[in-house]
């Protein structure tokens, strides 16, 4: 066999793979998007913050649903919780042993461990898990990372619902102080500066950490 028919056969298997990988991806959206969470998980969501009206526990709600999408996209990297509030309730989610083993199935073809919530090391010190999240989240809500002009539904929700536990994030954390001090985390320390190495993560289909240098990479 001469090399030109080699090429084509070479060239029709990966355009299948990647078809194929797009349908499955696409499969895996639209089951998380369309999921029924139990009951249990507002309930739980009251119990721990009983100020929150049926409103924003659906808004908490959404954000859970939004990290689940993160994760998918994130493949098996590892992807930090910018919510107190969306991290009670996939707590949650996981006692429902057999429900959340069927989900993750059907999700994303494993078993998503739980990663407690977490932020960053110091408000100028970012995790790469958080960095990841803070990406693929800007991806999913069309968000430039490293110029943001709004935080993405996950690192807003807790300030915005008033979680007394809750991770907060400043846009600009030495707006209006010149000490540079603030009681959230700095987004600009998350996206990195426009010299940071690496994908933005704007491709909302799928995402593959490369980025190097202070961003870092990565799995989990």
């Amino acid at each position: 066999m001469t090399l030109m028919p080699l090429l084509l056969i070479g060239t029709g298997l990966l355009i299948c793979y990647w078809l194929l990988r797009l349908r499955s991806n696409a499969a895996s959206d639209s089951y998380i998007a369309g999921y029924g969470f139990p009951l249990r998980l507002k309930e739980s969501l009251l119990q721990r913050y009983p100020h929150l009206n049926d409103a924003q526990l659906q808004q908490v709600l959404k954000g859970l649903r939004e990290y689940l999408h993160i994760s998918r996209m994130g493949r098996n990297q590892l992807i930090a919780m910018p919510s107190q509030a969306v991290d009670v309730a996939w707590h949650e989610f996981i006692l429902h042993t057999r429900l959340y083993q069927h989900f993750c199935q059907k999700a994303f073809g494993r078993f998503l461990h739980h990663t407690p919530s977490t932020a960053m090391r110091s408000p100028t010190s970012a995790q790469e898990g958080i960095r990841r999240a803070w990406r693929l989240a800007c991806a999913r809500e069309k968000i430039n990372p490293k110029q943001p002009q709004r935080l993405p539904l996950l690192f807003a929700l807790d300030a915005e619902l008033g979680i007394e536990d809750g991770l907060r994030y400043s846009l600009n954390c030495r707006a209006g102080n010149p000490g540079g001090q603030t009681d959230g985390y700095c987004t600009s320390h998350i996206g990195c500066s426009s010299d940071c190495a690496g994908s933005s993560g704007t491709n909302s289909g799928d995402f593959s950490d490369s980025s190097g240098g202070d961003c870092g990479g990565g799995g989990d």
